[in-house]
């Protein structure tokens, strides 16, 4: 790799490795120029889809530290280079691919993790962040209502068992 343009390229390629959250690898083969616009539309503003050569990306993601994608630099290839919510971006890929199936999905890295097709597919079926943080937030809210009625009900409770009592003893008291 003696040419500066492929070097610059490789280094280039690393940095949008080391930069991103997450890496989509695609086949692109049959799609047409306005096809990959709209592609590049539906991943989001946190995305960066781009055709790639494989031998510069294998070298790039290899420098990276990502070796686990070495298998899947076959044919035309195509990365996302995900910086924001990876959930956005699999669904824009998942959906388009459901509409043209020229685009095929072989494999990704999420946070330093290789991920088969199949795992993409299934992120793809996650929430957003947003709506996983809320729901989370709203069973945190649920519990402590919770836990506020049983500290409550303790103190009321206690206090109708020592009148039950009182009661009791009054009522053995007079008996007598």
């Amino acid at each position: 790799m003696a040419r500066p343009d492929k070097a610059a390229a490789v280094a280039e390629l690393a940095d949008a490795f080391r930069g991103s959250n997450a890496a989509v690898l695609t086949e692109y083969r049959g799609l047409t120029v306005a096809q990959l616009k709209t592609l590049r539309r539906s991943l989001g503003e946190n995305a960066q889809y781009a055709v790639v050569k494989n031998t510069l990306t294998k070298i790039a993601a290899n420098e990276a530290g990502i070796s686990s994608l070495d298998d899947l630099f076959n044919g035309p290839t195509a990365v996302a280079f995900i910086t924001g919510d990876p959930v956005e971006s699999a669904k824009g890929l998942r959906d388009f691919a459901k509409d043209n199936p020229n685009l095929v999905i072989k494999g990704g890295v999420l946070d330093g993790k290789a991920l088969s097709a199949d795992e993409i597919k299934k992120l793809a079926d996650l929430e957003s962040r947003e709506v996983l943080l809320s729901k989370l937030a709203g069973a945190f809210k649920g519990k402590q209502s919770q836990a506020a009625s049983l500290f409550q009900a303790l103190p009321s409770k206690l206090v109708r068992t020592v009148d039950a009592l009182r009661a009791k003893q009054a009522e053995q008291g007079g008996a007598e």
